[in-house]
């Protein structure tokens, strides 16, 4: 199973996203509306053994964190600098970093040792393609749960279902 755990988007805040990602010209595929959101961990390959640690990790993470307000912020490339790969919008918001290292620190075995940067992939590059000039939504939303989601990788694209959610407590 290959899985992550992410904080989804409401529906206000990927409809703005949607209509920016309208600007891009070819050589770029586009991340459905649906499936947008904040990737807090990604854990990769994971044999279905693993779930019930996961979901116990999940269960402890939403204790560090309330619900609380984030913002979309700009948008930038990966790499930052030459031939990009992932066009995103920043997500800003207290909350992003203390989920992420909750999850980081219950599932150490699963932390890739990367530096977190709360953003939502927008598209990735496929063939050569021109950049976008920056855009600036500053648009609030409500983070209110994350989910732990696998993700199919068929020929059209990524697929993700959601396995379980774990709705923010903050005790």
């Amino acid at each position: 199973m290959r899985l992550f755990f992410a904080t989804p988007l409401p529906v206000e805040a990927t409809s703005i996203l949607k209509v920016a990602c309208e600007g891009l010209k070819t050589g770029w595929k586009l991340m459905p509306p649906e499936q947008m959101h904040v990737t807090l961990l990604f854990l990769g390959e994971v044999s279905a053994g693993a779930l019930p640690e996961l979901r116990e990790a999940g269960r402890a993470a939403v204790k560090a964190v309330p619900p609380f307000t984030a913002r979309l912020g700009g948008t930038g490339y990966f790499p930052p600098l030459g031939r990009p790969r992932v066009w995103f919008a920043r997500a800003e918001g207290e909350g992003f970093e203390p989920l992420a290292m909750s999850l980081r620190t219950s599932l150490p075995s699963f932390d890739m040792g990367e530096r977190f940067k709360a953003h939502i992939t927008l598209a990735r590059r496929k063939s050569p393609a021109p950049r976008v000039g920056p855009l600036l939504f500053n648009q609030p939303f409500e983070v209110r749960e994350f989910s732990l989601i696998e993700s199919h990788l068929e020929a059209g694209g990524a697929v993700h279902r959601t396995l379980e959610y774990f709705p923010l407590r903050g005790e």
